[in-house]
């Protein structure tokens, strides 16, 4: 199983999320099994905040968990995309440091998700190239490999929202 066609050689994750830092956890809708096919990963109620970049109906969270939905191409991103992907990251850093179990999601857990949880690192006192190291660490060697989304991380996404805005 694959991410992307256009992506041949990017293997779906072996799991439906990854523990990054305590109670912080990044994810997807899909994953690989343990039988190699591809499996679902619904959420029901395994975490208190659900942040989710790509939605997928039947995929959860259950009723009653708060679930924020803020739609993103695993692309280039516009200053509005991004001003929403800071709002998340400080939303999911805030949640954390009051003791909740946060996802964030895309499809596979790799890009999307990671932009958001990293900002949420940097936030929190990483640097960016230490919360990237963490991110591929904890769920993918193949996680943030946007190397767009890099990018906007190394260059801070403040800056990179306003460079996007004046492009605009």
């Amino acid at each position: 199983m694959r991410t992307r066609r256009n992506q041949p050689d990017v293997p779906a994750p072996d799991s439906p999320w990854s523990e990054i830092v305590p109670r912080l956890w990044m994810g997807g809708h899909e994953y690989t099994g343990r039988s190699g096919e591809p499996e679902f990963a619904v959420v029901h109620d395994e975490f208190d905040l659900v942040l989710t970049l790509l939605r997928l109906p039947g995929h959860g969270p259950a009723p009653g968990v708060e679930h924020h939905v803020w739609p993103i191409p695993d692309g280039p991103l516009d200053g509005t995309q991004l001003a929403g992907v800071m709002r998340l990251a400080r939303t999911a850093d805030e949640a954390r440091n009051e003791g909740r179990r946060v996802l964030v999601r895309c499809f596979h857990g790799y890009n999307r998700s990671g932009l958001v949880v990293a900002h949420a690192l940097i936030r929190g006192g990483r640097g960016a190239d230490e919360s990237i190291r963490l991110i591929r660490a904890r769920r993918s060697p193949w996680a943030l490999h946007n190397e767009l989304f890099v990018d906007y991380l190394r260059t801070g996404l403040a800056t990179a929202r306003l460079l996007e805005e004046l492009a605009e």
